[in-house]
């Protein structure tokens, strides 16, 4: 990537998502950063690019010229990087992935370190944030692939369902119900509970199928809202209530002995974690190369090596 390219993402971005506030977060510069690169670009066209009069940033005409161009040239150095790629034999470059919270903290750190001992020149950056946020960065291209849990109805990008998911109860060895197998969901009623954060898959995942079992969260007793699975299970290992957690998340605690996992009797809630892409995407070497690994990657074997 040259200066002159940098300057067309950082624009891109901004035309993708009409915020100067956004892209600084998204691209990891600081807004007059971003306002800098806009205006070196019109200083070079002469032109003003962004129409700033109202309470939205809008392409001018010739705005939109660029950004048509823009797209094609940065797709362009894909395409070189990739076929240089091809000839040199090295499979090197980097991949940044973005991850919902759950893969992020519990799955993908264990496939990007097996993936680098046979890849070591490639570099793998992770960038984590909930469903929605890892689909804005998919938007604006700064990841080339996202692992979300949820759902994601967008018209612009591919899903493909890659591992599956199971949600259970967590209890803490002490709690009445860690003797049994089983438990009813109805039971959940009479427990403290503790539930993640609005906007969590995870959480929407949870109200879903207590609704299908004629319970609304407003009927049970919320010991706690949290934003984050880590302090859920330190709240549940402590006492507070009980949780339904990934399977994935409680790994470590299990194998430990600090937390009991317990299905509901009535049906297991199953859900997949899925990757995302853009549909036009012109994938590197490098990519292509995790995406491989990523769809051979034998999942099961990481909760099985944690039970023992």
């Amino acid at each position: 990537m040259g200066m002159e390219d940098h300057k067309l993402k950082v624009f891109c971005t901004v035309a993708e998502t009409k915020s100067f506030s956004k892209t600084s977060e998204i691209i990891h510069l600081t807004q007059p950063a971003v306002s800098l690169q806009i205006q070196a670009l019109e200083e070079i066209y002469e032109t003003k690019l962004f129409d700033r009069s109202s309470s939205f940033i809008n392409l001018t005409p010739a705005g939109e010229i660029l950004y048509r161009y823009a797209k094609e040239i940065l797709a362009l150095y894909a395409e070189t990087e990739k076929e240089i790629g091809k000839i040199t034999g090295l499979i090197k470059g980097s991949i940044t992935i973005g991850a919902s919270t759950t893969i992020g903290n519990y799955v993908l750190p264990s496939v990007i370190s097996d993936f680098k001992k046979t890849h070591p020149k490639i570099k793998v950056n992770a960038l984590i944030g909930n469903t929605k946020r890892v689909v804005d960065f998919l938007n604006s291209g700064i990841i080339d692939l996202g692992l979300v849990e949820g759902e994601t109805a967008k018209h612009k990008i591919k899903t493909e369902s890659i591992i599956q998911d199971e949600l259970v109860f967590i209890v803490p060895p002490f709690h009445p119900w860690a003797k049994k197998k089983v438990v009813s969901i109805l039971e959940i009623t009479k427990e403290p509970f503790i539930l993640r954060e609005e906007g969590s898959g995870t959480r929407q995942m949870i109200e879903k199928y207590l609704l299908s079992h004629g319970i609304n969260t407003a009927d049970m007793s919320i010991a706690l809202v949290l934003g984050s699975t880590e302090s859920i299970k330190q709240a549940v290992e402590n006492g507070v209530g009980v949780s339904i957690v990934s399977k994935w998340a409680a790994r470590k605690e299990v194998k430990y002995g600090s937390l009991k996992l317990i299905t509901p009797k009535e049906e297991k809630i199953y859900r997949n974690f899925s990757l995302i892409m853009q549909k036009t995407a012109v994938l590197s070497h490098a990519v292509d190369e995790f995406l491989s690994y990523l769809k051979a990657y034998p999942y099961d074997n990481l909760l099985l090596s944690e039970g023992k």
